[in-house]
């Protein structure tokens, strides 16, 4: 019988170590703490920006506490998370940003976009408060801290979010235009996380027809408990793995 080159079942071997690792591995986890001693009961990778948001709703007075995660373009630009009631875009969001600032901690500050060319410094139209934020030094993601109000009953809305490379004279530089930047959009839908208790991938891309309450027609949601999806491809692999290592082994001639 013709012997297999160990060699030949080593590289075999480390290609099954890379199969083995998760194919997506999600970032989020109800179990992280925050300086600001929350503990938030959901939280979602958003699909574009490498941006996660931690989020509890609390339907009695229809508030939502969030912690927004992503790294600025740059390390001295700013990262930014909105809310539009009314659309799928930017345009009519409202937005909290998080600057650069000398100071230290980020310099929180929120937004009116009433179009792509008008883009206004003011108060928001709904209450928010418990507003801050903070930099990962090891890291670099900022984190905003905010709770927000939401219109009675609502059961989901759309949401923005960005990150850009600068910031001149206390203001945002505009951010690029690729892709993944006009893909940071989507819808969170509440009732789903509530009714799953569990840490849930919620956001859906943002489109179809919205209307003026918040709620929005799209696509069905996914609610995941934590990283079983990627736990589901690691069991799979590991098996067929162990499966030819043991069969090409039956070759080796010592």
């Amino acid at each position: 019988m013709a012997s297999l080159p160990f060699s030949a079942l080593s590289l075999f071997f480390s290609l099954c170590v890379l199969l083995v690792l998760p194919t997506h591995s999600l970032a989020c986890s109800t179990s992280q703490k925050f300086t600001n001693n929350k503990h938030y009961t959901n939280c979602t990778d958003l699909p574009a920006l490498k941006s996660y948001l931690h989020y509890t709703y609390n339907s009695s007075n229809s508030s939502l506490s969030v912690a927004f995660i992503a790294s600025p373009a740059k390390p001295d630009g700013w990262t930014g998370w909105g809310i539009n009631l009314n659309g799928t875009g930017m345009a009519g969001a409202q937005v909290i940003l998080a600057l650069k600032s000398s100071k230290g901690a980020p310099e929180v500050k929120t937004y009116n976009i009433i179009s792509y060319s008008d883009i206004r410094e003011e108060r928001l139209s709904f209450d928010v408060w418990d507003l801050s934020a903070e930099t990962n030094a090891t890291s670099g993601e900022f984190t905003i801290y905010a709770s927000v109000k939401l219109p009675e009953k609502v059961e989901s809305f759309n949401h923005i979010w960005q990150v850009g490379a600068a910031v001149n004279n206390g203001k945002p530089v505009k951010h690029e235009f690729a892709a993944e930047n006009k893909d940071a959009k989507a819808t969170l839908e509440l009732t789903t996380a509530q009714k799953t208790g569990k840490s849930a991938t919620t956001t859906t891309p943002a489109g179809g027809n919205s209307t003026g309450n918040g709620t929005t027609s799209s696509s069905s949601t996914t609610t995941t408990g934590g990283n079983s999806g990627s736990y589901r491809i690691k069991e799979m692999n590991v098996g067929f793995c162990f499966a030819v290592f043991v069969l090409l082994a039956s070759f080796i001639v010592f």
